[in-house]
């Protein structure tokens, strides 16, 4: 019933950030997948005994790689397997369900919010035991491990009915297939004010949620219609497909354009949102406003108080160094602990686990608290909804009121993707050179007050990080960031990330790439990231 298969390694099964993202054909390469899953159960020292939660976010191989997942842990002696029904669960839900079974770490299958289908993207990650993606400790150990496998262990038994809910029992290992909406649906409940929420949309509030063909459509059908008694019609591409319907399951403005155009335009809904792939990004829309993820951020570590499950304060707050400034804004003011971490979200799993921070989030669209250890976009969307819900205004206002108490934080994003690897590297490594020299240099309008590459010393379990992104501080109280990020699967992505503080209140609703020309003037006199990528322009800009 059991088979061993000799293998060699396969190079480059280094998992980043989030795990391990190749394009699809990739992964469905034979034996590319299974040398993978046995490297993490080498790596962690085996699951036998262990319990594990799996499932992920319905894109093309999906299921095939569950079949494939379970025959492993049978062959390696689970005891315990906890599968999301269909082969679906959203990131936030399995660590949800990792948490609430007490079990030793979970399986994840998605590439977040990368594009799928047959020539998209495919990912693999392993959760730890407290829900959150594994630290840098686990995945360099995994990652040892596929460099020096040389068999991997399979059990022939025929593939598992996903549809089906209940257990059954392969050898050693009891598998459960559970509904994937309900246990985080309750939890939910828990956090928020149902009842100020349902009585605002049954008041005529009028939203909008659009899932992207993605994960998320069947929580915001269950969470918004069945629970919040939202119009059924107010979830959109709410059926998971494993291509996601043609589209890019990336919420921002460009991606998630339809909604943008419809939040907009004259007859906009009160309130708009969007989720990723695998649901834990989100983007929150007001009619006529976007709202920034990172301004979002800050309105959530202001208002949280608000929600029932956040009434005794937050403990301290955390946002990744890209991040704008605003959160620390607010955490001065309330008396807060800040904290600036390396992009990824397993950065922040040590100051929730030990109680420093309650709230964290990403300019990248993903915010969260310690009710997982996640970042998840359909929380992000209900404490929104808390918010208005208690202060009875408008998306809009929430937002001029917040700016005019804290001032506001112009910032943008500029993507440069799937640019030469050798170049964009090249670019970063001469400007890391001249960062010592820097302090005094005019660029643009903006003079150079300081210069650093990033490194954090977490404050938990004093483990540092390093070479975490470029920072450039102006002396007019702007700052520029460059970074190559980990989430792509070919040649490589440039995020440059640029941000001013505007205190004054008849400026605070100025557009931002206007209000940030100065810097973005900097930017580019300093890099010449135009000539050294050959590039007129970033590819996305949020």
């Amino acid at each position: 019933m059991m088979k061993t298969i000799s293998t060699v390694p396969i190079e480059g099964q280094k998992p980043g950030t989030s795990g391990l993202r190749k394009k699809t054909q990739v992964f469905m390469t034979p034996g590319y997948l299974e040398n993978f899953i046995q490297s993490i159960w080498n790596g962690i020292g085996s699951v036998q005994g262990k319990t594990l939660v799996l499932g992920g976010d319905g894109r093309f191989f999906n299921t095939e790689a569950i079949q494939t997942i379970v025959k492993m842990a049978v062959a390696a002696r689970a005891a315990r397997l906890i599968i999301g029904q269909n082969g679906l669960l959203s990131t936030p839900a399995a660590s949800h369900l990792i948490r609430l079974h007490g079990a030793d770490g979970g399986i994840i299958l998605s590439a977040s919010h990368n594009p799928g289908g047959s020539e998209g993207d495919f990912g693999v990650k392993f959760n730890t035991a407290n829900g959150g993606p594994a630290p840098e400790s686990v995945t360099e150990a995994i990652y040892a491990a596929s460099t020096t496998i040389s068999e991997y262990e399979i059990a022939e038994i025929p593939d598992i009915d996903l549809s089906l809910s209940g257990k059954t029992r392969h050898m050693e290992t009891e598998i459960e297939l559970v509904d994937p909406v309900t246990d985080y649906a309750t939890l939910m409940e828990t956090l928020f004010d149902f009842d100020a929420i349902r009585a605002l949309i049954a008041g005529g509030f009028r939203l909008r949620f659009d899932a992207m063909h993605a994960v998320t459509g069947p929580y915001a059908r269950e969470i918004l219609v069945n629970r919040l008694g939202a119009p059924d019609d107010c979830v959109v591409n709410a059926t998971p497909l494993p291509d996601f319907g043609g589209g890019h399951p990336d919420p921002n403005p460009v991606w998630a354009h339809a909604l943008m155009s419809e939040m907009m335009g004259d007859t906009a809904p009160d309130f708009g949102a969007a989720s990723d792939g695998d649901g834990d990004r989100n983007m929150i829309l007001g009619r006529g406003i976007y709202v920034t993820p990172s301004d979002s951020l800050a309105v959530i570590a202001a208002n949280a108080h608000l929600a029932p499950g956040y009434a005794k304060g937050l403990a301290g707050v955390a946002r990744s160094m890209p991040t704008s400034c605003a959160l620390d804004r607010v955490a001065k003011a309330r008396g807060m602990a800040c904290f600036a971490t390396p992009t990824g979200w397993k950065f922040f799993g040590n100051l929730l686990d030990s109680g420093k921070a309650t709230l964290c989030g990403e300019e990248s669209a993903g915010t969260g608290s310690d009710h997982i250890r996640e970042k998840d976009g359909l929380w992000a969307v209900l404490m929104w909804l808390n918010i208005l819900a208690r202060k009875g205004v408008s998306v809009n206002q929430v937002m001029v009121d917040h700016w005019r108490e804290f001032g506001r934080d112009y910032y943008s994003r500029h993507d440069y993707e799937e640019v030469d690897s050798e170049a964009a590297n090249a670019l970063i490594t001469d400007l890391r050179a001249q960062l010592g020299s820097l302090p005094g240099q005019v660029f643009g309008p903006l003079t150079v007050a300081r210069a650093e590459e990033f490194s954090y010393l977490d404050p938990v379990d004093g483990s540092l990080t390093q070479k975490q992104g470029l920072q450039i501080h102006f002396a007019e109280g702007a700052r520029l960031v460059l970074r190559l990020s980990g989430t792509g699967t070919s040649g490589a992505t440039l995020r440059v990330y640029m941000e001013r503080h505007e205190a004054r209140a008849e400026d605070l609703t100025r557009d931002a790439q206007d209000s940030l020309s100065d810097v973005i003037a900097a930017m580019q006199a300093l890099t010449e990231l135009k000539t050294r990528l050959n590039r007129e322009g970033p590819d996305v800009v949020t």
